[in-house]
């Protein structure tokens, strides 16, 4: 789950990183309440879960009562990068002297944590990673041994941060690996940590990433952080009912068991859909190896309420699940949907009781399920469906 800025923020500031606390605000009347309690200038921050904020004009420096209003005006309900702006961070004006740049991270290759530190922080950090490699300095960390004060000293000493700053950086490193750990992070990122002409070290800016693996472990702060205002439909229902679902940007409708599996149809009906134009997988759903008829019936249900799929894709291999109760979960979703059943549905069963699963399809004769025999044909038979209801539609214009 990735966080906003204000809530990454509000996890520093628990752990004791030095940070902002500012106020969110929705409208441009509460900018200017919250910002009358502040000094100018205040900084008004799209809060959005994407980076390139300030590039995008999604940051702004007020520096009158005016400037607050009609920055916020102007900030709320952009676009940045495919997501609309509804909240800002009205923040107080700090006085920088320098930016730097700190982030943990999981470094799957190596199984292990890695830290990042440059004195180059701000928004050109990409730019210095991709051409000043050097200047970003790469620590691997051993779970194990941690981050202590030392070790923090030492990540911002290889990030050429000055030295006479290093014991107070050194402080919130070592707290920013608390946090990292603590909550179960992926991501820990602080753009720009500054130095404050008065030598203070402040994270400004703050972005994470929780494991949503672990949320059993912080019931709390992902009940208090998780944000479902842009949250795909289909897959806040999938999540209600334990499965596995990925929106995409397609047309074909997924089902499968198993990650692998359902990964494999993905590629061949993309690759299929490229003989009949602009035929594209719209999802990726995994039933789980155990499928009962009752979770068939709501894989297929939250698929055919996506108003982007036009077909679906059945493909499920009968190990412990047996495609007999694939099957009925198949005419049972039928029943339950009634007319609002109106996809052509594509079914290939293959594996255990897979001879009656196909006689049970193939004895109800509805005019929407088809059956296929391997997974290459199956991905044919939709994308053809697919092209084809597509260009009868056109013709119908």
């Amino acid at each position: 789950m990735d966080l906003y800025e204000h809530q990454a923020k509000e996890l520093f500031d628990r752990y004791g990183v030095p940070t902002l606390r500012g106020s969110v605000v929705t409208t441009p009347a509460e900018a200017a309440v919250a910002a009358a309690s502040m000094d100018l200038p205040v900084v008004i921050k799209a809060q959005v879960k994407v980076g390139g904020r300030g590039k995008a004009g999604g940051v702004k420096l007020a520096r009158t009562r005016e400037d607050v209003t009609s920055y916020a005006a102007l900030i709320l309900g952009m676009d940045i990068k495919g997501h609309r702006v509804d909240k800002v961070l009205i923040d107080p004006g700090v006085d920088i002297a320098e930016e730097y740049y700190i982030s943990f991270l999981i470094d799957r290759s190596h199984r292990r944590f890695l830290a990042m530190c440059s004195v180059a922080g701000g928004m050109d950090i990409e730019t210095v990673a991709k051409e000043r490699p050097g200047a970003l300095a790469k620590v691997p960390i051993d779970p194990e041994k941690g981050v202590d004060r030392a070790m923090a000293r030492e990540i911002a000493k290889r990030g050429h941060l000055p030295d006479d700053i290093l014991d107070t950086a050194a402080d919130s490193i070592e707290k920013l690996y608390h946090v990292f750990t603590e909550t179960d992070a992926s991501l820990v990122e602080v753009n720009p940590l500054v130095r404050t002409v008065d030598n203070r070290v402040l994270a400004i800016d703050g972005k994470m990433t929780l494991d949503d693996n672990a949320e059993k472990r912080h019931r709390d702060i992902f009940a208090d952080y998780r944000d479902n205002s842009h949250a795909d439909p289909c897959e806040l229902a999938a999540k209600e009912v334990g499965l596995h679902y990925v929106k995409l940007d397609g047309n074909v409708g997924i089902i499968g068991n198993g990650a692998g599996l359902v990964m494999s149809t993905l590629d061949v009906v993309a690759y299929a859909g490229e003989r009949y134009g602009n035929v594209k997988p719209a999802n990726f759903l995994d039933i789980g190896g155990g499928a009962s008829a009752s979770v068939m019936e709501s894989g297929l249900r939250i698929i055919m309420e996506d108003p982007q799929v036009e077909a679906v894709f059945v493909n499920v291999f009968g190990g412990i699940t047996s495609c007999v109760e694939v099957a009925n979960g198949i005419l049972s979703a039928l029943k339950q949907l009634g007319n609002t059943f109106t996809k052509p549905l594509v079914v290939r069963l293959d594996g255990n009781e897979v001879a009656a699963a196909q006689e049970i399809l193939n004895s109800v004769h509805h005019p929407l399920i088809t059956t296929a025999t391997d997974m290459d044909g199956g991905a044919q038979k939709v994308a053809r469906i697919v092209a084809e209801r597509s260009a009868h539609a056109s013709a119908g214009k």
